[in-house]
């Protein structure tokens, strides 16, 4: 199953609203470079009240690289970032790879352990970090790790020493060039090591090439239909794959990007939607559930006349998530329900909203240049209808896992990246997740896909979530468990085992159905597993 991809080799066409004469988009740091050239003094980043244009950010980002440059920073070295998402993030990212480095984003949420931790695994020269994050730092043990700059905006509690350099932020920028260095890079140079979430095992150094990132921008460009008119709301955090491509695929058409770091209060989101006339919001399963469950979204319907499109990955949706988002947002908006993962430099399949009525159970189809395949554990293909992995193969796919060459070959062969999901195809050729491999359960010999047992509870409309989980039993081996956050904050046990004795067999309706506030999610909003085994009392990992 492949879609081709058929990007013309300069520019981005019409479709994307550039004339095909304003240079190539091969490197990362050329969306951005085009937009320079091609629309200089139109706004690129809009966040609080900072507003930069695409000649801002460019020189910004030039004068980053420069000072890279100058400290001998360039190909094969890594450059951290431990920022919240803003316009030094955006500088930092394309500072970076416009010098030949690559770009590390680092998780915001770290604490001092793994963040000395991750440095340790990465070993970049360079920690550019905003002001929030120097109190981490400070706390954290830098010896030995190899860092040799520090770059930050008025640090109090860091210094230079004799292992590396404290340098602030507009101080390393005054330093820097204006001028595009434009280095002889190739496509299959290392842009990027992103860090899995580690909802599934431990977190994993994704790397990512120019090539891979760029090939796939191009695809997401082309399945959103995006163009320079759109404005897309960014609450995702930017060191999360889904997060940077927000930023990516935005700025390879000469769009805007709109930063709003306050999800917390989803009324100030919604306004802020509403005044910048935002085209676009994306979001992972929680991030609706939160805006349907916990904000005056419906309310704003009318207001909202300028939103274009939503769009949905980071993690399998209930239906009923998906009802309810139709009916509250405006009748023009269009919903797209996308499919991906951090080793496919972002995403793989798509949903074309003019099937979401009756395909909304569907991943889609492979987006432009994406091959998917579903293969049994032989690696032989299944008839169609039947249940496989989930294997996709096209130029997005990553180069491996940082220094660590056994697992990369465990989920990377002639065939593919092996995702670990299994899923079927209906006979239209589209796509159907039935769950994880390793997130199947045995339980009395039965084996369950405990996102179906999800969907049945959250299908009650009682639910803002839920997380099944198998929890090690001397009898059964395992006994299912739910953990679940009501709509109105009151226990509803009773109701929710009466539905699922409606819709399962006796063997995959919970044990036990304990309920909170909220489930623990890591720094991409998706719901930690690992983290929800730990509520469940006596519970051990199996």
């Amino acid at each position: 199953m492949t879609r081709s991809l058929n990007e013309p080799s300069h520019g981005l066409g019409e479709e994307g609203g550039w004339p095909q004469s304003h240079g190539t988009q091969t490197l990362v740091h050329h969306l951005l470079e085009t937009g320079a050239d091609a629309c200089p003094e139109k706004t690129a980043l809009i966040h609080d009240g900072t507003r930069l244009t695409y000649r801002e950010v460019n020189d910004l980002a030039n004068r980053f690289a420069h000072a890279l440059l100058d400290r001998g920073v360039g190909a094969g070295d890594r450059v951290a970032l431990l920022m919240e998402n803003g316009a030094e993030y955006v500088i930092g990212y394309y500072g970076a790879l416009k010098a030949g480095a690559a770009a590390v984003p680092l998780n915001t949420d770290f604490k001092p352990e793994g963040l000395r931790d991750s440095l340790q695994k990465l070993s970049p020269r360079v920690l550019a970090f905003s002001r929030r994050f120097e109190r981490i730092l400070h706390k954290t043990d830098l010896a030995g790790l190899g860092l040799q700059v520090l770059v930050a905006r008025d640090s109090k509690l860091l210094s230079s020493d004799g292992e590396r350099s404290l340098v602030d932020w507009d101080e390393f920028l005054g330093a820097g060039g204006r001028g595009n260095p434009a280095l002889p890079l190739s496509e299959e140079a290392l842009a990027g090591i992103v860090l899995t979430s580690g909802s599934t095992g431990d977190r994993k150094g994704v790397m990512l090439s120019h090539r891979n990132i760029v090939s796939n921008t191009h695809a997401i460009r082309r399945s959103l239909s995006l163009t320079r008119d759109d404005i897309h709301m960014v609450v995702l955090p930017f060191f999360y794959v889904m997060g940077k491509s927000l930023l990516n695929t935005h700025f390879s058409v000469g769009g805007t990007v709109v930063i709003n770091n306050r999800f917390a209060f989803p009324a100030a989101v919604l306004d802020q939607m509403v005044a910048e006339a935002v085209t676009g919001f994306s979001g992972v399963p929680s991030t609706y559930a939160f805006l349907l469950h916990r904000s005056p979204l419906a309310a704003y319907r009318d207001r909202l006349a300028s939103l274009r499109f939503c769009a949905q990955a980071g993690g399998h949706m209930a239906r009923s998530i998906k009802e309810a988002l139709r009916r509250v947002l405006p009748e023009r908006t269009k919903l797209f329900i996308m499919y991906g993962a951090t080793e496919a430099a972002a995403r793989i399949t798509c949903l074309d909203p003019e099937r979401f009525s009756d395909k909304m159970d569907s991943i889609g189809r492979p987006i432009p240049g994406v091959r998917v395949r579903l293969l049994d554990p032989n690696g032989d293909p299944v008839p169609q209808g039947q249940v496989g992995e989930l294997v996709a193969s096209g130029p997005n796919i990553m180069r491996g896992y940082w220094d660590d060459p056994e697992t990369t070959a465990r989920v990377l062969d002639e065939k593919g990246y092996h995702t670990g999901d299994q899923a079927y195809e209906d006979d239209e050729g589209f796509l159907y997740l039935v769950g994880r491999k390793d997130n199947l359960v045995k339980v009395g010999g039965h084996r369950i896909h405990t996102q179906e047992v999800e969907d049945v509870l959250m299908d009650s409309g009682l639910l803002v979530e839920v997380l099944v989980l198998g929890v090690p039993d001397p009898l059964l081996g395992n006994r299912l468990v739910a953990l679940a956050v009501s709509r109105d904050g009151q226990e509803c046990r009773d109701p929710l085992l009466k539905r699922c004795d409606e819709k399962l067999p006796r063997y995959k309706v919970p044990g036990e159905i304990l309920f909170f506030r909220g489930l623990p999610k890591n720094a991409a909003g998706k719901i930690d597993r690992k983290a929800g085994l730990a509520l469940v009392p006596g519970a051990t990992e199996s």
